[in-house]
Formats: C-alpha cells, sequence, structure tokens
C-alpha cells in the first residue's frame, strides 16, 4: 500500500521524526533513568472548605479539560461554512457526523428525540476520543519526587481527563439522567413509573439495581482501559527500554483503542437512552 501524503503532512513527519530523535540522544547523554515510582499517583489537591472525596480535585483534570474544550471550540470555529465540494478535514467530519446520525436513527425509535440524543452522543465522542488520543503523543503530565509531585514534559504521554474516574461517572451518570428525562417527556410520569414494575412487581428491586448499574459499568469500562492502557505502556517501557518501544505502544492505546472506547461510550449513551424511549 503506497501513501500519498501532501507536503504538509511530510513536513510535520519530518519535524517530528527530528524531534523525537533527538529527545533519545538527550536521555542517553544525560544519563536519564526511567523507573516506576510513583506510577499511578495522581495530583491530589485538598480544598480549603470540606471534607471527604468532594472537597478533593486533580488539578491536572481540570486544566486538561477546559485545554481540550477550547481546542474543540476553535475547531468547530473553523467549520462554520461548509463547502460545496469538501476538502479532507470537511470529508471526515461528514462521514464521522453521518456515522452517528445512522447509529441514533437506527436506535431511537421516536423522531422527535433523534437530534438531542445526537447532539449528545456526538459531543461526547468527539471530546472523549480527543481525550483519548492525546495519550498517543508525548506532552506534559506530572510525576511523584521525594519533594512531592512535579510537572514533567516528554517524560509521559499527555495526561488525559479520562484516565480521571471521576470524569467518566460524570459523564456517565449524565446519560443516564438524561436518558429517564427522555422516557418521562415521552411516555409521562406515570408510564415510567410504572415501567419499573415490569413485568411483574416483583422485578422492582431488580430494575432499580440494572438503572444503577448502567453508569458504573459505563464509567469503569472507560476508565479501565484508559487508566490501564497508561499503566501497562510506562510497565513495557521499564522493562524493555524507555523511548524503545513507547511510539507503538502510544500510538496503540492512544490512537486504536482510545478511537475505539470513545465510539463505544457513544454507542452505550444512545443505546440507553433508546432502550428507555420504547
Amino acid at each position: 500500500m503506497k501513501l500519498n501524503l501532501t507536503r504538509n503532512e511530510k513536513l510535520f513527519l519530518s519535524v517530528f521524526g527530528i524531534v523525537y530523535a533527538a529527545l533519545i540522544v538527550y536521555v542517553i547523554i544525560s544519563g536519564y533513568e526511567f523507573d516506576l515510582e510513583g506510577v499511578g499517583i495522581r495530583w491530589i489537591y485538598q480544598l480549603p472548605f470540606g471534607e471527604g472525596p468532594l472537597s478533593r480535585i486533580n488539578p491536572m483534570t481540570v486544566f486538561m479539560t477546559w485545554g481540550i474544550m477550547a481546542l474543540i471550540i476553535i475547531v468547530a470555529m473553523s467549520f462554520r461554512r461548509f463547502e460545496l465540494l469538501p476538502g479532507k478535514r470537511q470529508t471526515l467530519m461528514e462521514t464521522l457526523l453521518g456515522y452517528m446520525l445512522e447509529l441514533t436513527e437506527d436506535a431511537v425509535p421516536r423522531k422527535r428525540f433523534i437530534k438531542p440524543t445526537f447532539v449528545i452522543a456526538c459531543t461526547l465522542f468527539i471530546f472523549i476520543l480527543i481525550a483519548n488520543i492525546i495519550t498517543a503523543f508525548p506532552g506534559l503530565n506530572t510525576t511523584v519526587t521525594e519533594d512531592g509531585m512535579k510537572l514533567t514534559l516528554f517524560q509521559d504521554t499527555w495526561y488525559s481527563p479520562t484516565s480521571d474516574l471521576n470524569t467518566n461517572a460524570t459523564y456517565a451518570v449524565m446519560v443516564l439522567v438524561i436518558s429517564h428525562v427522555f422516557a418521562i417527556k415521552a411516555k409521562g410520569f406515570s408510564t415510567w413509573i410504572r415501567s419499573f414494575f415490569q413485568p411483574h412487581w416483583l422485578m422492582l428491586p431488580m430494575n432499580v439495581i440494572s438503572e444503577i448499574a448502567k453508569p458504573i459499568s459505563h464509567s469503569l469500562r472507560l476508565f479501565g482501559n484508559i487508566m490501564g492502557g497508561g499503566l501497562l505502556v510506562l510497565i513495557i517501557s521499564y522493562l524493555i527500554k524507555y523511548f524503545v518501544m513507547p511510539p507503538f505502544l502510544w500510538g496503540f492505546f492512544g490512537l486504536f483503542i482510545g478511537a475505539i472506547q470513545a465510539l463505544v461510550f457513544s454507542m452505550l449513551a444512545i443505546a440507553y437512552i433508546g432502550s428507555l424511549l420504547e
């Protein structure tokens, strides 16, 4: 298979290769030794008010979430006008949105809920996709030292907000709430309540448990793949040689697995909403 790359794409790959080779030379000359100290430990900031888990935040999750949102807004502004003869970016966007629309139309039985479900699913997909694929590139992250947490550059991949369970759980709970709000609007409150007692009133506990299990499995699936993939890359890098295998591993877990998990999360959101609208 022959790749037809544009001049800008060849320039980008050349610059990336030179920079990466320079980093390898710097690591060898400086005698940098990679270890697993502090792997999996997060930067947690205790807020000056309150106690418990709700009074603690991960600053990197906040910073990267806002950074990704800003990136999405900037990219979206470049698509304010669609051309009659689409280019590569417009073709990719139209193909992606068209595929998500087909999934939504097949899963959501009530026509008036297709568009809002489509918007929700696409928003989740685009955010999670970007949050996942940035783990395929070296960038800014944090590490644990004897003096506490410190920022690192090019020693790890960009920090992904989806590797924080709080982010995934928030989106999963949001999908659960939206699905039941849509169900109430579509069926009416009394019919929605009766659905918990079907096919028999003895099934009420099981129906409630099944609804609670949705956001738990929804969030843990994404968290486990992204967080586990990052840890696996670091462990394999330590066992082989740091900066030798990471390009392949980052590409596999960040691009391939990251894209699949973003699609799965969005498809499950569509399925959960559609199942309650039947």
